[in-house]
């Protein structure tokens, strides 16, 4: 293997250690707290589960990660 596939390779192992990481926190985190809340929207209040709640504001971080990696990406391939 060469030492630049190599350290791709590493990077990946890295990355996927950090996802596996943060799931089984958001995982754990969610199914501790399992009451209902108030959200407050922009023009209404809503009452809905925290495990609700948590479980979308994960998925629009991840959208948001992903989002920005594409970005940066693209400006990579665009120089």
């Amino acid at each position: 293997m060469r030492p630049r596939s190599a350290g791709r390779a590493i990077g990946r192992t890295l990355a996927l250690a950090l996802l596996l990481f943060v799931t089984v926190v958001l995982v754990l985190f969610v199914v501790f707290n399992t009451q209902t809340v108030d959200i407050s929207l922009v023009f209404t209040d809503v009452q809905a589960p925290l495990v609700l709640a948590l479980l979308i504001a994960a998925g629009l971080g991840g959208l948001l990660v992903a989002l920005a990696g594409t970005v940066m990406r693209a400006r990579r391939r665009n120089r």
